[in-house]
Formats: structure tokens, C-alpha cells, sequence
């Protein structure tokens, strides 16, 4: 349940590195171990995604310093690699040093702490601890529709995510209501003229 979801965060992560710049933080090196890392993914090669992962956090650690959004962009990114091993352990301790640095550098209501979240809930929901996803995700959408506003695929993103949870937990109506709005979200504005 919700791998469409952390997989499109990862994509998502990896893309926000690509738009870096050669002197933002740890530089065009360490984007070269992101986009392998990528590579790997993509191709299910966990073991080389994850050494690329780790060459990139101690890239990033050695040349942007061990509390900079380069290395908590790592991090999310080798704790989702770790979670679809089913290396759940690792995952959390990645994403919460991630959501750390990511609140401490950038506050706690930016889009990249939103990120952390999301993918904090999806791996609760690994380990059946339904109870706690829950505010997580509602932090998470919380800052999203704050950010983004209340129409974003962002915002339908953690609909969905949280639908999700809800239709596991047997909250069926809740979970109707939430995919419903992400589907108008999805779906767009109605065309000029149109009700």
C-alpha cells in the first residue's frame, strides 16, 4: 500500500537535486552519485543505489557539512531505498535525521519537511502502526496545502496517501471523501464556461 507514493517521492527528491547548481551545497559530484543512484533504482539494482546513496551522503556531509538539506536530501533518499529492501529500521533512522536537518535548516513548515513526512507515514504503514501515520500525514498535508494551496497535486498526493490509510483501517467513508477531492484536484478546473 502507498508504493506509488514513495516511489513518486523518491522521484520527486531526485529531481529537486538534479535542479541544483555547481555551487549550491554539495555540488555537481555529488549530483553525478544522485542521478546514479537514480539510474539504479530504476533498474531494481538496490545494492548500487545504495552504495551511489552513500557515496553521495558522505560527499555531501564532507562538503556542504553534516546538517545541510544535500544531506538530508540523501538521507530521504537512501530511506526509501532501504524500505522498498524492507529495511524498515535503517529507513526511519535515515528519514528522521533527514526531517531533522530539513526542519532545523529550512523550518519546519517547508515542502521538503512535507516530503519527510509523507515518507514517515508510508513507513509506519509498513510496520502496521496505523495510529501513528495518521498525524503524520495530516502534518504533512497540512503544510503542503499551506505552501502549495489547497488545489496542488502535491496536496492530491497525500489525499491519496492518507485515503489509503484510512481504507486500511476500515474508514471507508473518510477515505471516499479524501479520494474524491484528490480527483478533483487531478482532474483540474472545470473549462471556461463550464459549472
Amino acid at each position: 500500500m502507498g508504493w506509488k507514493s514513495w516511489l513518486q517521492d523518491l522521484t520527486d527528491s531526485l529531481h529537486n537535486n538534479r535542479q541544483k547548481t555547481e555551487t549550491d551545497g554539495a555540488g555537481l559530484p555529488w549530483q553525478r552519485l544522485i542521478d546514479q543512484l537514480e539510474t539504479h533504482y530504476e533498474a531494481g539494482q538496490w545494492e548500487e543505489a545504495l552504495l551511489a546513496g552513500k557515496e553521495a551522503l558522505a560527499l555531501a556531509k564532507q562538503s556542504a557539512g553534516p546538517d545541510h538539506p544535500d544531506v538530508a536530501a540523501t538521507l530521504n533518499n537512501l530511506a526509501l531505498i532501504c524500505r522498498a529492501q524492507g529495511q524498515l529500521a535503517q529507513a526511519e533512522l535515515y528519514l528522521n535525521r533527514a526531517l531533522s536537518i530539513w526542519e532545523n535548516a529550512l523550518g519546519p513548515n517547508h515542502p521538503e519537511v512535507a516530503i519527510a513526512l509523507n515518507n514517515l507515514a508510508l513507513l509506519c504503514i509498513a510496520k502496521g502502526q496505523y495510529a501513528q501515520a495518521e498525524p503524520v500525514y495530516l502534518r504533512s498535508l497540512a503544510i503542503r496545502e499551506q505552501v502549495f494551496g489547497p488545489d496542488h497535486p502535491e496536496v492530491a498526493t497525500t489525499l491519496e496517501n492518507l485515503a489509503s490509510l484510512y481504507r486500511a483501517s476500515n474508514r471507508l467513508s473518510n477515505a471516499d471523501k479524501l479520494d474524491q477531492r484528490a480527483r478533483r484536484i487531478r482532474s483540474g478546473p472545470p473549462a471556461s464556461g463550464q459549472a
